[in-house]
Parts: structure tokens; C-alpha cells; sequence
């Protein structure tokens, strides 16, 4: 794609050295072969974050192209933008990327007002615009900015019609040892893509927007030179504190998120043996090797790794008050330990499940801390055996307040904090609406913690489904959904492939 060449004025932040020597209008750098190691102007001494909601991208243009270009910072007299249509703004980033100039997306009302003021500020020598006609505007107009439409031998069904396929375009500026390693996430501004990729710098995109996504994007906050694009990141201080926790070490799989970032197929049950569950019909070691067998079936059905996982109840609810009087049966942790020592060294995971019954979940959490320091441990809460003081476990279904849910997530983050931990997995168990009445008033904003809502629902598929769908009612959009397959009661149980094809796709797969 073919659009005018770019040379020396318009610019924002930077990254780029230019190997050949030159700046791309030809003439020369001021940067001799004898000081061309030195750290350009722009040089990023800690992971930073330019997150602010910016519809235009125009904090991005500022940030690749400044101002105030040192010796070695990509210079541009053009600026490309685009309207509001997604084609045209795909369209308008190849030739943003290609030329090597910053892009400007100008959309309707108060935003695309703003956006155009935003263009005065660049203060650029030419605009190429797509899908939009900035010619009759009064201030663009006084301006000296000459707006020109792309080449007519332009090939819009050659643009990428992905982030990721605007990441792999080329610059004329790549190949800049110094430029910023750009983190990106779904719902980025393309703009913002553009102007990384048309300054040099690489881009990867990641399915969250955390720098612990993946094996490389902690690899390059921990290098420093790492610049995180859009909404999602969050501001400076969260970036910070999820920077912070990306060097507390990787999961199974890859990564420090929970969830995304590989998919887990578990076996659910208690050591004492199987009338709880499949995990418990034999020994640590087997049940390991089992529950890699059932992840095994899963793992041509999706791109992400797939892992095996225990889900080991902890507390076991009972019809008698037992000597504590809490309706509940506390294993000791010594009892956990061979099955959690099992699945982790096998590369799996492991989740300590509550079932309460009169007592509080913090207390039961409390008792499995030594376990839960551990990098692979995650818990579970199960409300349908949280008892009222004059209930008994069995006779009715329980439930559990948002106070109690939130006390026990508020510890596990801080767990997570005080011991270097990499994020751990927190689920809510749920198959009825009541169980967790206030659901809307669950914290779910640590980035310490990964929530999953785990549907419990068994029967036939009809009534797998309208559980299903029921428990993602008014659902946040931070959890991740978790399926229960019952061997004995599901009628059929629905094998790998029927259960990945579940709307939306299951993260974690238990059978019982």
C-alpha cells in the first residue's frame, strides 16, 4: 500500500533507531555511527501504562512520535485517520503501519469534536483520511495540513482484520533493538495499535489485559521496557501492582492467570475414598494419572494448554453437629496433602473445597493456609452446604451472603500478596439463583484472585442448559465459567466434544 512517504514533523513518544542511518525523507540522522548506543530520548525504564480511555488513539500518537523527536525517535509529517466503520479504521492502520505515521480514529459527536482538535495539536503537514471528509471543517482548513485521500490502487480487502493481524504488518521502522515491547488486549484502539507498530516497536496480543497472560509478556515486564496499551490495563498504579505480581512466577501451562491462559479438567472428590467422588476410587498417584487421562481427551478441542486439576473437598457437611457443632467435617490437612502433592507435581492444580455447614468459610479457609501458600492451590466455596443456625445440611439447600464470600477473597488476596504467590483460582459453586442471593455484591476485583462460577447442574441436557443459563444471569463479566459433568447422574453425561461445544466454552471441567 502505497502512501506518501514519511519524514519529519508530526511526532509523539518514541522508539525507534534507525538502522540504515537515515530518516525516511533520506537525509541524514544526526545520530553518528560512533554514539548510535546511546539510550534514545524516549528509553522506558519501567513497564508504563497509557490506559486512559482515549477513543481516538491520541495518546499513543503522542507517546510513538513526540513533539520533541531526539536523535533517535521515528519522525512523521503525515497522520492517517479513519471513521467510525471498522473496515475503514483496519484499512487506515495498514497505511498508518506501512508509511510508518501515526494514526487518529475521528469519531461522531463529542468524541470525533474532540479528536479533530487533537489532529490541530499534531499539527501534521498532511492527513490521510478513510471513510471520513475532514476537507470541510473551518479549523482544519485554516490549517496548513493538506488532507488527501488514499491511492485509488489501494487494496482494502488486503487489510488485517484482527489486532493480531495488525501486530505481524512491517514498518519502515522496525528493527529497533530499543523500541518499547507494546502489550495489547482484545478491544484495544486499532489507532493505538497503528502508532506502535508504524513507530517500530513489536506488539503482542494478549487474551486478557495483564502482563501475566503469558510466558512472554512476563518475561517482558520483567525486562522493563514494556509499554501497555488501553482501557483495560487499568491506570499506572494498577499496571504497577499487576507488574508486581507477574514476578511472583508462572502456573501450569504458562502464564500467571489463572484463567486465561490454559483450560483445566478435574477430578472431584475425598481422600477417605469414592462414595464422595472419582478422585477418591484410588491412590494419589493414580488419581493424578487419571485426571491427565480426562484432560488428555480435551486437548485437541482447543488452541489453550490443557491440565489436569483436583477439586479435593476439605470439609465434608454432615446431618450430625459433630464435637465442634458446625454440621461440618474438617479433614486435616495432612490427609489433603499426598492428593495435592500428587496433581501438582504432576503439572496440574488443585482446588480445597468448603462445604460449612454452621461454621463460617474464613475459619474453614484459614485451617488449609499452609496448602493454599502453595503456588498451584486454589479453593472453592460451596454455599448449598452453608446452614442457617437451625438448619441442618441435606434436609434444604443452602446459601451463602455476599459479607462471607468477600471476607474469605479479601484473605486469599492477601495471601497471595504476603507470600509472592502467582494468582490463584477461587470458585463459587452455584445451581440455584438463592445460593447466592446478593451475588451482585461479591468483590471480584483483586487481581490476586481469578473467580470462576462453577454451574452445577445435573439431569438431562434440557436441564443442564437452563441451569446453565439461569447462573449467567446479570453474571459478571469477571468470571469465568466452570461445567460439572456427573458420571452416575447426567443422563447421558455429555462426553469432551459435546462439552466443549457448551455456550460459552467451559475454563474448568470437573466430573463427580
Amino acid at each position: 500500500m502505497a502512501v506518501a512517504t514519511v519524514s519529519a514533523a508530526l511526532m509523539v513518544a518514541s522508539c525507534s533507531v534507525f538502522t540504515s542511518g537515515e530518516n525516511n525523507d533520506g537525509t541524514s540522522n544526526s545520530a553518528s555511527s560512533e554514539d548510535s548506543s546511546k539510550a534514545p530520548s524516549f528509553a522506558v525504564d519501567a513497564p508504563t501504562s497509557l490506559s486512559d480511555a482515549d477513543p481516538s488513539g491520541f495518546n499513543a500518537a503522542q507517546y510513538f512520535f513526540p513533539a520533541e523527536a531526539g536523535d533517535n525517535d521515528p519522525t512523521s509529517k503525515q497522520l492517517v485517520v479513519a471513521g467510525a466503520e471498522e473496515a475503514d479504521q483496519y484499512a487506515a492502520a495498514q497505511a498508518a503501519v506501512e508509511s510508518g505515521a501515526p494514526m487518529l480514529i475521528i469519531g461522531e459527536g463529542e468524541t470525533g469534536e474532540k479528536a479533530k482538535a487533537q489532529i490541530l495539536e499534531l499539527a501534521p503537514e498532511e492527513i490521510v483520511q478513510y471513510g471520513i471528509d475532514l476537507n470541510d471543517d473551518p479549523a482544519l482548513a485554516e490549517s496548513d495540513a493538506k488532507i488527501s485521500e488514499p491511492e485509488e490502487s489501494e487494496d482494502s480487502s488486503a487489510a488485517p482484520s484482527s489486532l493480531a493481524g495488525l501486530a505481524a504488518q512491517e514498518s519502515p521502522n522496525d528493527g529497533n533493538d530499543a523500541a518499547p515491547q507494546v502489550l495489547v488486549a482484545s478491544g484495544t484502539n486499532v489507532a493505538q495499535v497503528a502508532s506502535a507498530r508504524a513507530a517500530g516497536a513489536p506488539v503482542q496480543v494478549l487474551a486478557a489485559a495483564d502482563p501475566r497472560a503469558t510466558s512472554d509478556s512476563m518475561a517482558t515486564v520483567a525486562e522493563g521496557n514494556a509499554v501497555a496499551l488501553g482501557e483495560g490495563f487499568g491506570n499506572q498504579e494498577e499496571f504497577d501492582a499487576q507488574v508486581k505480581l507477574a514476578a511472583n512466577g508462572e502456573l501450569p501451562g504458562g502464564g500467571g492467570l489463572v484463567f486465561p491462559g490454559r483450560r483445566m479438567v478435574a477430578l472431584y472428590g475425598h481422600p477417605s475414598g469414592p462414595a464422595l467422588g472419582v478422585m477418591g476410587e484410588q491412590p494419589p498417584a493414580e488419581a493424578a494419572a487419571l485426571a491427565q487421562e480426562y484432560a488428555d481427551r480435551y486437548k485437541d478441542l482447543t488452541q489453550w494448554p490443557v491440565i489436569p486439576a483436583f477439586e479435593i473437598i476439605a470439609t465434608v457437611a454432615s446431618d450430625s453437629p459433630g464435637d465442634d457443632g458446625d454440621y461440618s467435617n474438617e479433614s486435616q490437612p495432612d490427609e489433603l496433602r499426598p492428593y495435592v502433592d500428587a496433581i501438582t507435581e504432576a503439572g496440574g492444580y488443585a482446588f480445597l473445597d468448603l462445604q460449612p455447614g454452621r461454621a463460617r468459610l474464613i475459619d474453614q479457609a484459614k485451617m488449609y493456609e499452609d496448602l493454599l501458600k502453595q503456588p498451584n492451590v486454589g479453593l472453592a466455596l460451596d454455599p448449598e452446604w452453608k446452614i442457617g443456625p437451625d438448619e441442618v445440611p441435606m434436609t434444604n439447600v443452602g446459601h451463602v451472603e455476599a459479607e462471607e464470600v468477600n471476607e474469605v477473597s479479601e484473605w486469599l488476596a492477601q495471601l497471595v500478596q504476603d507470600n509472592d504467590l502467582p494468582q490463584k483460582g477461587l470458585i463459587l459453586h452455584q445451581f440455584q439463583l438463592q445460593m447466592l442471593r446478593d451475588r451482585d455484591q461479591i468483590r471480584t476485583d483483586y487481581p490476586e484472585l481469578s473467580f470462576i462460577l462453577h454451574a452445577d447442574g445435573h439431569g438431562d441436557a434440557g436441564q443442564k442448559f437452563d441451569t446453565w443459563n439461569a447462573m449467567r444471569q446479570d453474571l459478571s463479566s469477571d468470571y469465568f465459567m466452570a461445567w460439572k459433568n456427573f458420571i452416575d447422574e447426567d443422563t447421558p453425561m455429555f462426553d469432551p466434544t459435546q462439552t466443549y461445544d457448551v455456550d460459552p466454552r467451559p475454563w474448568f471441567v470437573s466430573y463427580q
